[in-house]
């Protein structure tokens, strides 16, 4: 062959003379290795594979002696295709394989040299070459992998090469990239230890929340296989409950042999209301499963923070800040109205909730309070006493039980009601609930019906239980009254929630076919119906398939309304961003109502006034608060919707309006952020009523349980400025009361255990009133006010409270600061930022983290948040 001439290297008048030194060195290598004589191609490859590896270089810049080398990329190239098999073709293929990465994609350079001539070179020792190498083999094994079938064999022992450098110079998080793109996770296996398999799962975790479904359940288990493996069962317990596997949760209860680690798992899957039968007997973890500890640890957490003295709705509301003219005193002798004695009815229940004691309905003259509250208002005045019992299921029925006996229907619903609300979240083997209550599922008076069905209904929200509902689905197959079928839907919905449970779903169903065509299906009730059966499939993401397509014999509007809030729970908490798009498009949809002539003419032929128009908006309502709901849990997509919801309420119609502000509020519950706040008090003077109404909720919402000063001021403000509008001041009111819910020691947040976990009964809670108040007016305004008290199935103290192993009540110091995301960070990066120093029991904020100041005791929950267990360090 004959020897190609190599042109002489042209310098550059900026170049220094070790630089112009090193292209002569590097072109009389070049030169020789093309050449003609075989004994100097060995050494001069040596020399040049010495000089490309040494060379040192910033990090902003190409090392010199590949960027000198560039031009002679075509001659090595095929000088190295000439060769016959052996060691100097294999080392010189190593040489052309990290040269070609500076090379220009010509006729020169082909698409894949880099990957080409490392499988022909020598596979020793490829870090060597440097970390840019590296990337740039994995981006064409990612390409080249997809291409050819037999990939695997020829590519499998590179990889393995790839990842044994990566893990060793801790970049684990680049190795895992890779074998997700090669679909080859199970690698990992050989390649996680006890040094690095934490920022592993945690950047894994990060990474499920943007795959599809398949592939996010498969990354999920097996980070939770990695957690048991180094015996991280609280970790692992969380995965197992991401992806709802009951069998891998009773494998971790039954495998783990720590009673400590027990009692947190415990914990966790009780404050997350997980349903489940545990095989292991143990009185202390049954105990905690059941949450009977709740009552009793929140009151020595008041009483620790001095607290235990209630509050009137008077000290609530401030008034005597308010002008003299517009004072009115609730417990003085002159009487409000009706509507905002109502609202102190609830402000009252919110801010003392689960305290057992108050200024109005505890006191000898309770039954005073009851009777200034009038028609059904005395039924959620009296549904009060459950929230004032919250969790005190043993101290808690007997007060209420006395109302059982009072010959007013009202009262007596609402003491239904009130035994519904106490037993919330909590599980008895005794079932009083059921005994007290299900006697007057099938009352003849409506009142009694309602308030035990929809008391049922929360007492068992997310069991599941068969005999519960086999209770209630009769009252919806023999009912007459819409709002019977709409609330006694929903309670079925709370009691299935997301089991996926086709009876509850074909009960109403059917009943709703029932009422298609007719003027009923435009009762705002048939909407909670509809939501009823859309809880039953709460996270069931893909299996909603036969509800929508039976949803198809609906007419429009309500067909569309019940498949979003089908999508609206089936997703919910996911962050699903293609879900996301596809509800935006629908926002976005131009829809065109039928012609008002036609319309007036109907009108015209009827005997009567229709009761109940269509809103052919409402679909487009509902799935602006399907967005809110489903991006809930992932920040960054929460963060982008803030912004879209701007647009939508610029340009959207009056319906669509309604549900921005509760969208809003719904994206940051008992968080109040400054812009939130300044959004949603912008809204709640806007020229609609139903806006200011909705975003003055949307206040209380983002407040709740949070005692925020600032949304106190400006809930002052607007009472002032809608003192002669009843219904925006009912909405002040209430919203008062959620700022000041639980005296300020609780959340309304569904997110927990370090924002990791969704709770579903807490997520539905929240959604109940929010659906209800597209509508307001018909419902909350209306006469169903009490499906405020949905809202009990989402309270949740809002505390750090550290136990020893014994489960009794320790302090220990901790710091508590802003929660810092450490997906991806080197090292072992600071977890919180602003650090302030407590002693346990102490209230925490949204995005709020605590650690342990001293190293006394051991902390075996996965983050400091809740109930914590902690286990002593032996000196």
């Amino acid at each position: 062959m004959t020897a190609k001439v190599i042109r002489k290297p042209t310098f550059r008048k900026d170049e220094s003379e070790d630089d112009k030194e090193l292209q002569v060195e590097l072109k009389v290598l070049v030169e020789r290795i093309t050449g003609e004589d075989p004994k100097l191609i060995p050494s001069s490859i040596e020399m040049l594979k010495y000089l490309i590896r040494t060379a040192t270089t910033s990090m902003t810049s190409v090392p010199k002696p590949l960027k000198y080398l560039g031009p002679f990329y075509g001659h090595l190239r095929e000088k190295c295709d000439a060769m016959s098999e052996g060691t100097i073709k294999k080392n010189l293929s190593d040489v052309v394989s990290v040269l070609s990465m500076g090379a220009i994609e010509t006729e020169v350079k082909k698409g894949y040299d880099c990957l080409k001539y490392c499988l022909q070179g020598t596979m020793q020792n490829i870090g060597d070459w440097g970390h840019e190498y590296i990337r740039q083999l994995e981006t064409e094994i990612v390409k080249q992998w997809v291409m050819c079938d037999n990939n695997f064999k020829t590519l499998h022992p590179l990889v393995k090469e790839i990842m044994t450098f990566n893990c060793s110079h801790h970049d684990e998080i680049q190795g895992c990239d890779l074998l997700m793109e090669i679909n080859q996770m199970y690698m990992l296996f050989d390649y996680v230890t006890k040094d690095n398999y934490k920022p592993i799962c945690l950047y894994l975790a990060a990474c499920a929340k943007y795959v599809d479904e398949l592939e996010s359940k498969k990354i999920l288990k097996l980070i939770s296989q990695f957690y048991m493996m180094f015996g991280e069962y609280c970790r692992s317990i969380i995965v197992a409950i991401q992806i709802n596997d009951a069998k891998l949760v009773d494998k971790l209860f039954n495998t783990c042999k720590d009673k400590v680690i027990l009692y947190q798992m415990a914990f966790i899957c009780a404050r997350h209301l997980y349903p489940f039968e545990l095989s292991v007997e143990d009185d202390d973890i049954k105990s905690i499963l059941e949450n009977s500890h709740l009552s009793h640890h929140f009151l020595t957490f008041a009483r620790e923070l001095d607290i235990m003295e209630p509050k009137a709705p008077d000290e609530v509301y401030k008034t005597w800040l308010e002008p003299t003219n517009l004072r009115q005193s609730v417990l003085g002798e002159k009487l409000d109205s009706a509507r905002q004695n109502l609202a102190s009815s609830f402000v009252n229940g919110f801010v003392n909730a689960g305290f057992g004691t108050d200024k109005l309905l505890t006191t000898e003259d309770g039954n005073k309070w009851i009777y200034r509250n009038k028609d059904i208002g005395m039924l959620s005045a009296t549904a009060a006493l459950g929230l004032l019992y919250l969790w005190d299921v043993d101290g808690g029925l007997t007060p209420i039980d006395k109302y059982l006996y009072t010959t007013d229907e009202n009262i007596k619903a609402g003491a239904l009601l009130a035994l519904g609300i106490v037993n919330c979240r909590i599980r008895n083997d005794c079932d009083p609930a059921l005994a007290l209550l299900g006697d007057y599922v099938e009352s003849s008076s409506e009142e009694l019906q309602l308030g035990a069905v929809f008391g049922i209904g929360l007492a068992y929200a997310g069991s599941g239980r068969s005999d519960v509902l086999s209770l209630l689905l009769p009252v919806i197959q023999e009912s007459k009254l819409v709002k019977t079928l709409g609330v006694a839907s929903l309670a079925c919905g709370l009691v299935a929630l997301g089991r996926n449970n086709s009876e509850v779903s074909d009960v109403v169903l059917s009943k709703m076919i029932e009422s298609n065509g007719l003027e009923v299906l435009k009762s705002p009730f048939m909407m909670l119906a509809g939501f009823g059966v859309a809880l039953a499939y709460f996270g069931c993401k893909d299996d909603i398939e036969v509800p929508t397509t039976v949803a198809e014999v609906f007419e429009e509007p309500f067909k569309t309304m019940f498949q979003t809030m089908l999508q609206m729970c089936a997703y919910a908490g996911s962050g699903d961003v293609l879900i996301i798009q596809e509800l935006l498009r629908l926002v976005e949809e131009k829809v065109e109502p039928p012609e008002e002539g036609a319309e007036k003419e109907e009108a015209a032929k009827g005997k009567e006034k229709k009761k109940y128009e269509w809103d052919y908006y409402m679909g487009k309502a509902i799935a602006v608060l399907a967005v809110a709901a489903i991006s809930k849990g992932e920040d960054i997509g929460t963060e982008m919707i803030q912004r879209i919801f701007g647009q939508i309420s610029r340009y959207g119609e009056p319906s669509v309006r309604k549900a921005v502000p509760l969208a809003i509020a719904l994206t940051s519950i008992s968080d109040p952020q400054p812009n939130v706040i300044n959004v949603l008090t912008k809204y709640s003077h806007d020229v609609d009523d139903d806006v200011a109404c909705n975003a003055i909720f949307g206040l209380g919402y983002i407040g709740a349980g949070t005692n925020n000063a600032r949304l106190a001021v400006t809930l002052r403000q607007l009472a002032l400025y809608h003192a002669k509008n009843p219904f925006q001041l009912f909405m002040v009111r209430i919203s008062q009361g959620l700022v000041h819910m639980g005296k300020g020691t609780m959340t309304l947040n569904p997110l927990h255990t370090d924002r990791q976990l969704v709770d579903p009964v807490a997520m539905a809670g929240i959604l109940i009133p929010l659906v209800a108040l597209l509508k307001p007016h018909s419902l909350i305004l209306g006469r169903s006010h009490y499906l405020l008290y949905s809202l009990a199935a989402a309270m949740q103290p809002r505390w750090l409270l550290t136990l020893d192993e014994n489960l009794n009540s320790t302090s220990v110091t901790v710091r508590v600061g802003q929660a810092v995301d450490t997906v991806g960070k080197a090292g072992d990066p600071k977890t919180i930022a602003g650090i302030h120093t407590h002693t346990t029991p102490v209230l925490l904020c949204a995005n709020e983290r605590a650690e342990l100041a001293n190293g006394e005791y051991e902390v075996v929950a996965p983050a400091l948040d809740g109930i914590c267990v902690l286990k002593k360090i032996p000196c």
